[in-house]
C-alpha cells in the first residue's frame, strides 16, 4: 500500500509538471490571440474566432481521446494531445509570418486538441485516488496551470524581443512559448508517465470490491451510457462546468481586445490575465480541499456567486486593478464550478462508466463554450465590454437555477 501511494504521487508529479508546461504556452497564446486576429482578418468581429476554433476543437477532440486512453490509456491520449499542441504554436508562427488569418485558426483548432488532452488529466489524477481525496487531488492537478497563469503571460514580452531580435514580428513570442513548452510536455508524459494511471485506477477499483464484498455488498454492473446521462447528479456536475466555462470564456476572450482599446501596453494586458488564470488555478488546492470538506453543491453555489460578482464588476472600471480584481474572480468562479463539477460527475460514476461520460461531458462544455466564444466577438462590436459583462451575468444566474434545480432530489432525500 505504501508503495502504491509513493506510485501516485510520482505520478501526480509527472502529470503536474507537463501540465504547467502546456498551460503556460497556452496562456501566453491567448494573450495576443485576440489581438493579432483583429491585426490578420482587418476587423474586431473575428476576434473570437480563433477562440472559438479552440474550444469547438477541443470540444470534437474531446469525446474521441477519451475513448483512446479507455483502450490504451491516459499516457497515449495525453502524449497525442501535446503533440497536436507543439503542432498549433508552429503552425501560429507560420501565421503570423505570412499574415494569414486561416492559418491562426487552424493553429487554435490543433491547441484545442491539446487542450481537450490536457483537461482529461484531471480525470486521470482523480481516478488514481480513493474518493474521499479526489477533490483535492484534482485540485492539485488543475493547481498545476498556476505556472502558466504566472509564467505564460511574463514570456509574452522576453520571447517577443527575443525573435523580434531575428527579424520576426515580436507577437510571434507567444507561439513560439507554444512549441518549445508543449513538445517538453510531451515529452515527459510519453517517458515518465509509468505506470499508467488506468493501471492504478484498476487495482484500486478490485480493493474496493474486495471491501465492498467483504460487507456483503454487490457491485452493481455498468450502466448503459443513457441511463447515467439521467441521473440528475451528472446532469448537474456537467452542466455546472459547462455554464461555468461559457461565462469565463466569454468575459475572457474580449478583455485584452477592451484593454487594447484603451491603450493599456502589452504588460498591463499580461498582468490582468496573468490575475486571471491565477484565480483560475492558483488556489485550486484550497478550494479541492473545501469541495472535500463542505460538499461538492454548496460549494458549486459559491461558484456561481462568484461569477456574479465577476460579470458585475468587469465593466465598472476600465483601470488595470479593477480589471485584474473582476477577472481573478471570474478564474476563481470557474475553479469551483470546475473542480465540484469534476468531482460531482466523477463519484457519480465507477469503472468503465467513467471515460465515457468524461468524453461526453468535455464535448458538451466544450461545444457551448465555443458558441459563447463564437458570440463574444459580434457582441462586443454591438455593445461593447458592458454587453460582454451582463451576458455572463445572465449565465451565471442560470447556473444558480440549475443547481438549486437538479440539486432538490438530493436536498428532499436528506433525513430531517
Amino acid at each position: 500500500m505504501m508503495g502504491e501511494n509513493s506510485i501516485r504521487r510520482r505520478l501526480l508529479y509527472v502529470l503536474f509538471a507537463s501540465q504547467s508546461l502546456f498551460s503556460a504556452g497556452q496562456i501566453a497564446v491567448f494573450t495576443l490571440t485576440a489581438i493579432v486576429a483583429t491585426r490578420l482578418s482587418g476587423t474586431e468581429s473575428t476576434a473570437g474566432l480563433p477562440s472559438s476554433a479552440l474550444t469547438f476543437s477541443q470540444a470534437f477532440a474531446a469525446f474521441p481521446l477519451a475513448m483512446l486512453m479507455g483502450r490504451f490509456g491516459r499516457r497515449s491520449g495525453l502524449t497525442l494531445g501535446y503533440i497536436c499542441g507543439a503542432l498549433g504554436g508552429l503552425i501560429g508562427i507560420l501565421a503570423i509570418t505570412q499574415e494569414m488569418f486561416p492559418l491562426l485558426l487552424i493553429s487554435a483548432a490543433l491547441m484545442g486538441i491539446g487542450r481537450a488532452g490536457s483537461d482529461m488529466g484531471r480525470f486521470a489524477a482523480g481516478e488514481m485516488f480513493p474518493p474521499a481525496e479526489r477533490g483535492r487531488m484534482i485540485g492539485r492537478l488543475v493547481f498545476a496551470s498556476t505556472i502558466g497563469a504566472i509564467g505564460g503571460p511574463l514570456l509574452v514580452g522576453p520571447v517577443g524581443r527575443l525573435v523580434e531580435s531575428f527579424g520576426l514580428h515580436r507577437d510571434n513570442g507567444g507561439w513560439v512559448g507554444m512549441l518549445v513548452l508543449s513538445s517538453l510536455a510531451a515529452l515527459i508524459i510519453a517517458v515518465l508517465l509509468r505506470p499508467d494511471p488506468m493501471q492504478l485506477a484498476r487495482t484500486l477499483a478490485v480493493a474496493e470490491d474486495e471491501e465492498a464484498a467483504a460487507e456483503g455488498k454487490l457491485k452493481s454492473p455498468a450502466r448503459p451510457l443513457r441511463q447515467l446521462l439521467m441521473l440528475r447528479t451528472v446532469q448537474l456536475a456537467i452542466l455546472a462546468m459547462l455554464v461555468s466555462q461559457t461565462v469565463m470564456v466569454v468575459l475572457m476572450v474580449m478583455t485584452p481586445l477592451h484593454m487594447d482599446h484603451h491603450h493599456h501596453s502589452r504588460d498591463a494586458i499580461s498582468m490582468v490575465i496573468a490575475a486571471h488564470t491565477l484565480g483560475m488555478f492558483g488556489l485550486s488546492a484550497l478550494t479541492g480541499y473545501l469541495i472535500d470538506r463542505f460538499g461538492r453543491i454548496p460549494m458549486l453555489v459559491v461558484g456561481g456567486l462568484t461569477l456574479m460578482a465577476a460579470a458585475l464588476l468587469a465593466p465598472v472600471s476600465n483601470g488595470e486593478l479593477m480589471l485584474a480584481l473582476a477577472l481573478f474572480l471570474l478564474g476563481l468562479g470557474w475553479n469551483f464550478g470546475y473542480v465540484a463539477g469534476s468531482s460531482l460527475l466523477a463519484d457519480a460514476l465507477q469503472g468503465t462508466e467513467r471515460t465515457r461520460v468524461q468524453g461526453i461531458n468535455d464535448s458538451l462544455v466544450f461545444f457551448v463554450a465555443g458558441f459563447g466564444s463564437l458570440s463574444s466577438g459580434p457582441l462586443y462590436a454591438a455593445g461593447g465590454f458592458f454587453a460582454v459583462s451582463m451576458g455572463g451575468l445572465v449565465l451565471a444566474l442560470l447556473l444558480l437555477v440549475l443547481i438549486y434545480w437538479l440539486s432538490g432530489a438530493q436536498r428532499k432525500r436528506k433525513p430531517a
